[in-house]
């Protein structure tokens, strides 16, 4: 079978582990070179080997997702090392949890900057590269427990609607300069689920219980491909779009 992306070049944050990894290498195996950016250079080191061995393209950016000049360094280096920029996914984001009542100043900051701010830096300074290539296409993540309002995630929520606000304005602005901004909700294995699953095996259970499929997502096998098929051409009509890959779960 002929793959999705070739010749195209993406740039994953937080992509050293975790949805971040699992969307890396989709998008890899559909062809396109990628860019490994995550705060911890030697994880994403790791990433950007799996897919060499894999017979594509990949580097590794160390970047603090929050600090713009940081994100300007990563697009500036991607662009220079594999041609150009056509798929930007956001997947960066600090997570805090307290209740309401407890949120201090300084998580909200860390939530927002790392997320929403992170999010907008990188929409902002990779546009220019994008419509260079003749378009584009940006993925961004939510959050179910956003969107329900679970307990104790006031201010990762902020960040995360705040999140999908701007990508519903970017599709709307961005349109007409060929670029599609959507957001995915991803339901999938992650360090902190795993950690999850071993410190509360009883409450993971119940959790999975909720959901029809019975588990969670595989970061590659059903979010990554997800995102690899929603920035091809075989949906090239969609745009300022939630996609919810959370096995049926609200």
């Amino acid at each position: 079978m002929s793959k999705r992306l070739p010749g195209k070049v993406a740039l994953v944050t937080g992509a050293g582990q975790g949805v971040g990894r699992g969307i890396a290498i989709a998008l890899a195996k559909e062809g396109a070179s990628v860019a490994i950016v995550g705060r911890t250079l030697e994880k994403c080191q790791a990433v950007a080997k799996e897919i060499q061995e894999l017979g594509s393209e990949a580097i590794a950016v160390q970047c603090d997702v929050g600090e713009r000049s940081q994100v300007q360094a990563a697009i500036s280096a991607t662009v220079a090392r594999l041609g150009g920029l056509d798929i930007l996914v956001n997947n960066a984001q600090s997570a805090v949890q307290r209740p309401l009542l407890d949120i201090t100043d300084d998580d909200v900051e860390t939530c927002i900057r790392s997320g929403a701010l992170a999010t907008f830096f990188a929409m902002q300074l990779a546009h220019p590269h994008l419509v260079a290539m003749g378009g584009g296409s940006i993925v961004n993540l939510g959050s179910q427990t956003a969107i329900r309002g679970n307990r104790t995630f006031g201010a990762y929520a902020m960040a995360k609607e705040a999140i999908r606000g701007l990508s519903r304005v970017a599709a709307r602005e961005w349109g007409p300069d060929g670029i599609r901004v959507n957001v995915v909700v991803p339901s999938a294995t992650s360090p902190a689920a795993e950690a999850f699953r071993e410190a509360n095996p009883e409450r993971f259970q119940r959790q999975l219980n909720q959901i029809p499929l019975r588990r969670m997502g595989d970061p590659e096998a059903d979010i990554g491909r997800a995102v690899a098929a929603l920035v091809s051409d075989d949906m090239s009509y969609v745009t300022g779009e939630t996609i919810m890959l959370t096995g049926g779960g609200d």
